[in-house]
C-alpha cells in the first residue's frame, strides 16, 4: 500500500510587548484550552508593578517561559549604542525578570516593527549578552498583529505555510493579537501544525553567550 508523507509544519509562537493586565491572562486562557506553551518576551518597565508581574508569574507556573524584551522598548539598541543605555535595557529586565527566568537567559532584541537588520543590536549590547551568557533569538513571522488587528491572521498564516519551523510574534497588548487568536490558533491546528516551545538554530544568534550564527553580521550596527 502507498502512503503518503505529510510534511508537518513546526511553530512557535511568542509573545512580545507585555505583560498587559486585561490582555496576558486572557491569552493565557487560550494557550491554557489548548495545551499550548509559548515564550512570553516582557518588558522591564511593565515588571516594575507587582501586579504586573503577576500575571508573568502565572505565566511562569503555567509553563510558558518567561524571557527578556528590553527595559522601554523605545529604540533599537544601535540608535542609543552607550553602554549605559545597553545595561539598562537588558540587565535591569533581567534583573526584574530573577527566577521566572528560563535558564537560557532568552533575549529578543526590540525590532522597531519587525525588520531584522544592523539596528537590531550595538557592540556594547553584544558584549552584555555574551558577559551574561544570554541566548539571543530572533523571529521569522511578524503578522503585525498591532498595527492590522482584523488583517493579521490572513498574513501569519502564509507565513507557516511557506516554512518548516516558523517563529511567530503575536503581542500580549491592547488592540493586537487577542480578539483573533483563537481563529488563528484553530487555523493552525487545521493544518495540522506542531505547537513547539523551542526555538530552531537558524533564528538563534548567540547561545550562552556564545556566537553561533552568522546572521551576527546582519543584525549588527
Amino acid at each position: 500500500m502507498l502512503r503518503v508523507r505529510i510534511d508537518v509544519k513546526r511553530v512557535t509562537l511568542t509573545f512580545d510587548n507585555g505583560p498587559t493586565p486585561g490582555v496576558t491572562e486572557h491569552v493565557l486562557d487560550i494557550l491554557s484550552a489548548r495545551q499550548i506553551k509559548t515564550t512570553f518576551f516582557v518588558l522591564g518597565k511593565n515588571l516594575v508593578s507587582p501586579g504586573v508581574r503577576a500575571l508573568a508569574i502565572r505565566a511562569r507556573s503555567e509553563g510558558h517561559w518567561i524571557a527578556n524584551h528590553s527595559f522601554t522598548h523605545s529604540v533599537p539598541l544601535s540608535e542609543q549604542p552607550g553602554e549605559e543605555f545597553a545595561r539598562r535595557e537588558i540587565e535591569d529586565t533581567q534583573d526584574l525578570i530573577g527566577d521566572l527566568a528560563h535558564p537560557e537567559k532568552f533575549f529578543r532584541p526590540m525590532g522597531g516593527g519587525g525588520v531584522i537588520g544592523p539596528h537590531l543590536l550595538s557592540g556594547a549590547a553584544l558584549q552584555l549578552l555574551r558577559k551574561g551568557k544570554y541566548t539571543c533569538v530572533l523571529w521569522s513571522s511578524v503578522p503585525g498583529d498591532w498595527r492590522d488587528q482584523g488583517g493579521w491572521v490572513e498574513k501569519g498564516i502564509p507565513d507557516v505555510a511557506a516554512s518548516d519551523w516558523t517563529v511567530v510574534v503575536l503581542h500580549d497588548v491592547m488592540d493586537a493579537c487577542l480578539p483573533r487568536l483563537p481563529e488563528f490558533l484553530s487555523r493552525l491546528e487545521s493544518l495540522h501544525v506542531e505547537f513547539r516551545q523551542d526555538f530552531p538554530d537558524d533564528i538563534v544568534v548567540t547561545r550562552r553567550g556564545e556566537i553561533v550564527s552568522p546572521r551576527i553580521s546582519q543584525i549588527m550596527a
